[in-house]
């Protein structure tokens, strides 16, 4: 790695959190940290859900999905336009009619306190370890580059500097600075990415258009595969899909906390849908550059091609291709990717915490003598250190990791989903059901993500979702007729 390179990463690095904090402005109060005020413009929002629900792994390990299986992230994301069509129509006016610090007081609301605590402490839980799955991997092809150029950074501590940087400007501007570092970073690795197919086209044969569909490179599904090991066959990637994001969007905090923001409810949908745009955009840019890759590496498999993983199919060209300049710009822009994700992470781990408890939360700022805004901004502090102690604690795996992440976060997501739908179509639904049924389940699933592995292969995380809501309506179902069999007055 040249002089330019490191400089153009030391100008990002140095550069992107003071630019974040100004835009913030000063924060004076634990809604202004945790809710930027209502008054973030539709657009920004949007940008910074396509961040936050995509980092290192989405940018290094879709070109490799698309050097072997062609477009099918694209049509994944036909599913995710599904879901956020129904989400912005049928889920945003629950969390746009009252002033909800996080996505769980619907709950609390409905279900009583209890039931608010239990979901968000799993979404706490299972997003510590998705985040820290996600961050772990993410390091491993950015130590590789930098190894490949002789700058060699322990990956220990390039997670602590990259986790340190984030939590500077989250800690200083809340969620405006994070909304406004995300805008930013999905801009610089979208570019990034049109930069690379740019260059990657200029050396394409005349015919390569052909070639890519002889090759059925422009198929947006997978065909042939199970579709319970598989999220890209046309059943897992649409109906799974539009699955995920109904829970991802819809129930998790992480995402909703976004639309809590927005100034009205009109806004909220405009940023929702304008993010199901972007990730379309995004995974058809970097889908073009892993099927360019597949004809630049002279249209062979990948075993031929002597890289050990797909997810390593984009690093190395970024290393040994690109000029000089413009490979610190695309590494810069894989650190932004890491980055958005896990701002956004602290933020609404953040929040969680605040909303969901808090009890213990005004327990914990008598004992440390803290005021609101200063226990809000210990509270990410904490997150952080979880967050880089889960990451540590990874080993690499198999699977690929971005598909690990989502699975783990999926294992929360049908239970969650679930108890929403109860709340919002069932008019008897109680907590004294769902609730035990709830906890019952998210371990349940979660020991079928480890265990359950049909054809040789992990369950495809869409399927984890359904699951869940298939196990808590029966539990719920079974409590239900176990309630009526013991209250009947003729037992």
């Amino acid at each position: 790695m040249t002089l330019l390179d490191l400089a153009v990463m030391a100008a990002y690095l140095a550069g992107m959190p003071l630019l974040a904090v100004l835009l913030s402005g000063r924060q004076s109060s634990t809604a202004a940290y945790l809710e930027g005020g209502h008054d973030l413009p539709w657009w920004a929002l949007c940008l910074s859900m396509v961040a936050t629900e995509t980092s290192t792994l989405t940018v290094i390990s879709v070109p490799g999905v698309a050097f072997g299986n062609g477009m099918v992230f694209v049509g994944l994301a036909l599913g995710y336009l599904l879901g956020r069509a129904i989400v912005a129509w049928k889920f945003l006016p629950l969390y746009t009619n009252g002033q909800m610090l996080s996505a769980y007081d619907y709950l609390g609301q409905r279900f009583g306190g209890a039931m608010q605590r239990a979901v968000s402490a799993t979404f706490l839980g299972t997003r510590v370890l998705a985040e820290a799955v996600r961050l772990f991997a993410g390091m491993l092809p950015l130590t590789a580059m930098l190894a490949a150029t002789h700058v060699t950074i322990p990956r220990s501590l390039l997670l602590i500097g990259i986790v340190g940087v984030t939590l500077f400007y989250t800690l200083c501007g809340g969620l405006r600075a994070v909304v406004w570092s995300d805008a930013i970073q999905f801009c610089l690795y979208l570019g990034g990415a049109a930069v690379c197919f740019g260059l990657l086209w200029q050396d394409m044969p005349p015919q390569v258009v052909s070639i890519l569909h002889q090759a059925g490179k422009f198929a947006l599904f997978s065909h042939g595969t199970s579709p319970f090991s598989s999220a890209f066959t046309p059943l897992a990637a649409i109906a799974g899909g539009a699955l995920m994001t109904l829970a991802s969007h819809g129930t998790d905090q992480l995402m909703v906390q976004r639309v809590l923001a927005a100034r009205s409810l009109r806004e909220a949908r405009l940023a929702l849908m304008g993010s199901a745009v972007g990730v379309a955009a995004l995974f058809a840019l970097l889908s073009g550059v892993g099927v360019l890759l597949w004809v630049h590496h002279g249209q062979v498999a990948l075993q031929a091609t002597g890289l050990p993983s797909p997810d390593a199919v984009f690093p190395d060209y970024i290393v040994h291709d690109l000029p000089s300049g413009l490979r610190g710009l695309l590494v810069a822009a894989i650190l932004a990717a890491t980055m958005g994700s896990l701002s956004s992470t602290l933020s609404a781990m953040t929040a969680a915490t605040v909303g969901d408890f808090p009890a213990l939360c005004a327990r914990l700022a008598r004992v440390c003598k803290l005021g609101p805004l200063a226990l809000a901004r210990a509270l990410t502090v904490l997150w952080a250190l979880a967050l880089v102690g889960a990451s540590l604690l990874f080993a690499q795996s198999s699977q690929s990791a971005v598909l690990l992440g989502l699975s783990i976060a999926a294992c929360s997501y049908g239970p969650m989903l679930g108890t929403f739908l109860a709340g919002m179509a069932i008019p008897s639904a109680r907590a004294t059901e769902l609730l035990p049924a709830f906890c019952a389940t998210v371990p349940l699933v979660l020991c079928a993500m480890l265990l359950l592995h049909p054809g040789g292969h992990a369950v495809a995380f869409p399927w984890l979702i359904l699951l869940g809501m298939v196990l808590l309506c029966a539990f719920t179902l079974t409590l239900r007729g176990v309630r009526k069999v013991f209250s009947s007055p003729h037992r």
